[in-house]
């Protein structure tokens, strides 16, 4: 009898002998199968045990979206190590505060980011071991930091039996995903081989993949949302389109004519960017199976306009934290009635809905979301404070349960409502006002591309409402216009007091709208 694998690598090996020539990844002029891949990163195992990393240590893999990125993942896990994978633009400081962190066993990289690499470890007694992708002229001065080029690795002949392999198990660490946290300091989520498998096991269910799906990842590896589209399609044996990202837009169009893709995992930044083309409705979308949203909830107004305009395409509303990666997702024949919902729990998976004192909410009432499951992640890498304050304890002794800082609204018949997040949440005139709310209802005015909303400190009124407005391309929306709007459509507690038109608003490297830089007023207008 032929089990599941319970090893992240294990499902990469099962797809290379049922896939063997298979392309697997696509990125650039780069195709590799199934089985290049499984030998790729057979050579890449070989290379770091044979530099001294062991089982349970830590590898930073400091790359762009690209072929060797995910090579250097599954490489990491065969060497029975945990991957530590970051946003190729991050800066010396973070990679500085990161590596300090997690104590990693040696580094990826590649040598354009050599300036980086060095500001962050020239002072470390212990040097980090590197392997660096690209051209070595650019790092020829950098011998002391040296250790291997990503040429030489690719160029070994060996792979690596199984029984050579490190005798890792299922609650193994396998990945530390750095996010933003309330400190200005990221925070490390420690994820085992058992979560990553069981939630990617649950998305791939209620998604319906198989090896026919195509999926276009414009998503960095480094957010969880864009890793899993790798991890989930290397179980079910099908083909991910890596792109660097989303930036021109045209190109990718053609992609998915070209490689007639199937599915396209987006963020509400991307869509707003698609809905922006003067006619999206005249490109080639037929291949398209399904688009699934997750980040941040889609406007309403975004999801109406693709259900017009492609009304085979299967929309799946998600919601999901780098805690516990998906937590929510409405189903599609639901999608209709309920726009503007995230739906109940995915498969495997409990969420419940408590008010401050931990006591469940009534519908129409909200409070904050809870999860349960095997997806759960393992807490927070040498923050025991933090992981105590948000993995809780749960029914049964010794179970830990999420709880997830965000505000949910839930109605009678057990759907969600995302309100927003605790500390996107605005005090006005003594009640919370939830920006999401506000933008939500913003998006609805004619004109308007895209909305932040930031409260600041304001002595009569405990914080202002502050609004931020993209305009599409040639509209002719005014202050006094989007005031009068708001007025009609908002509570008198939830009125703006300031409104300024920018032409972009500022990202983090996953997408999302930096609203630190927003209140500090460190942007380009």
């Amino acid at each position: 009898m032929e089990f599941d694998p319970v090893l992240v690598h294990d499902w990469l090996r099962r797809s290379a002998k049922r896939f063997s020539q298979k392309e697997a990844l696509i990125c650039g002029q780069e195709r590799l199968t199934y089985k290049t891949i499984d030998e790729l990163t057979d050579r890449l195992a070989h290379v770091l045990l044979d530099a001294g990393v062991k089982r349970h240590d830590r590898v930073v893999i400091l790359l762009d979206n690209s072929c060797e990125a995910v090579i250097s993942i599954y490489g990491i896990l065969k060497a029975g190590a945990s991957f530590v994978i970051l946003d190729g633009s991050v800066k010396s400081h973070k990679l500085k505060y990161i590596i300090n962190s997690c104590g990693p066993k040696l580094l990826i990289t590649h040598t354009s980011k050599a300036k980086v690499v060095i500001e962050a470890i020239s002072n470390k007694e212990d040097k980090i071991k590197i392997i660096w992708v690209g051209p070595q002229k650019e790092i020829s001065s950098l011998v002391d930091y040296s250790f291997l080029s990503w040429e030489t690795v690719l160029s070994g002949n060996f792979s690596i039996s199984d029984e050579k392999l490190p005798g890792c198990i299922e609650i193994d660490l396998a990945s530390l995903i750095y996010t933003s946290g309330s400190t200005g300091e990221p925070k490390g989520v420690m994820a085992t081989h058992h979560n990553m498998i069981s939630v990617a096991r649950s998305v791939i269910e209620y998604l319906d993949n198989n090896e026919s799906d195509i999926i276009l990842n414009v998503l960095p590896l480094s957010f969880g949302y864009g890793l899993y589209q790798v991890i989930m399609a290397f179980m079910y044996g099908g083909t991910v389109i890596l792109e660097k990202s989303f930036l021109y837009v045209h190109p990718l169009l053609e992609i998915i004519k070209r490689e007639k893709v199937t599915g396209i995992p987006l963020v509400p930044t991307v869509l707003a960017l698609l809905l922006r083309l003067e006619d999206l409705s005249k490109y080639d979308f037929s291949s398209v199976r399904y688009i699934t949203n997750a980040g941040a909830a889609l406007p309403k107004s975004h999801t109406l306009s693709v259900r017009k305009m492609f009304p085979h395409i299967k929309i799946f509303s998600m919601y999901g934290l780098t805690e516990c990666k998906r937590a929510t997702y409405l189903p599609f024949e639901e999608l209709d009635s309920k726009p503007d919902s995230v739906g109940g729990p995915i498969p495997n998976t409990e969420v419940f809905v408590v008010d401050e004192n931990g006591k469940l909410v009534s519908p129409g009432q909200h409070g904050e979301l809870i999860i349960r499951g095997p997806h759960v992640m393992q807490g927070y890498w040498n923050d025991s404070e933090l992981t105590a304050k948000t993995f809780r304890p749960g029914r049964y002794p010794g179970e830990k349960v999420l709880h997830s800082g965000d505000y949910f609204r839930i109605d009678e018949k057990g759907f969600l409502f995302f309100i927003g997040r605790k500390d996107d949440m605005i005090k006005c005139r003594g009640e919370r006002v939830a920006a999401r709310e506000l933008e939500n209802i913003l998006s609805e005015l004619e004109g308007i591309a895209e909305t932040a909303v930031i409260g600041l400190p304001d002595e009569v009124l405990g914080q202002a409402i502050k609004v931020f407005v993209v305009k599409i391309n040639g509209a002719d929306l005014t202050e006094k216009e989007i005031l009068k709007y708001c007025s009609i459509n908002l509570e008198n507690y939830m009125m703006p007091k300031y409104v300024q038109f920018i032409d972009k608003l500022p990202r983090m490297p996953n997408g999302k709208i930096d609203k630190i830089k927003l209140i500090e007023g460190d942007f380009e207008n």
